[in-house]
């Protein structure tokens, strides 16, 4: 089974709640995210919820390239996100792209969310992660 599938289908099954094969708590979202196709696509990302928002970062492991999901939030005005809880439920969210400072200090919190954030920037080849406020 695809690595992707088993933390959606975990995520869907425990209330939001996925201690493996990765340990992220309810630290996740699923997000929907549509192709230029018309199709959606579902990736399961680290959130850090603040202040009625959650934030996401196009992080791809600390590759140098950013994820394909990245380019369709930024052509999306609003994407469904499954959250947390008993049920998971799904929320409809506007989508904001975060810049200068304010996406400065949001990656200096997923860097504190996770060690495995900072250590993504040794590999990046320079490359900012892309960082989305998603508000319903």
């Amino acid at each position: 089974m695809d690595f992707n599938q088993q933390i959606v289908d975990t995520f869907r099954a425990n209330g939001g709640e996925v201690n493996e094969p990765v340990r992220f708590g309810k630290g996740l979202v699923l997000v929907h995210v549509p192709r230029k196709d018309g199709s959606i696509r579902i990736a399961p990302l680290a959130a850090i919820q603040e202040e009625g928002a959650r934030y996401i970062v196009g992080s791809a492991g600390g590759s140098p390239r950013n994820p394909a999901w990245v380019y369709g939030l930024r052509r999306a005005e609003q994407v469904d996100i499954e959250v947390p809880g008993e049920p998971v439920e799904t929320v409809r969210t506007k989508v904001e792209e975060l810049s200068g400072e304010a996406r400065d200090a949001m990656w200096a919190r997923f860097k504190g969310f996770s060690a495995g954030f900072a250590e993504y920037e040794k590999t990046a080849e320079g490359r900012v992660f892309p960082i989305f406020r998603l508000v319903g």
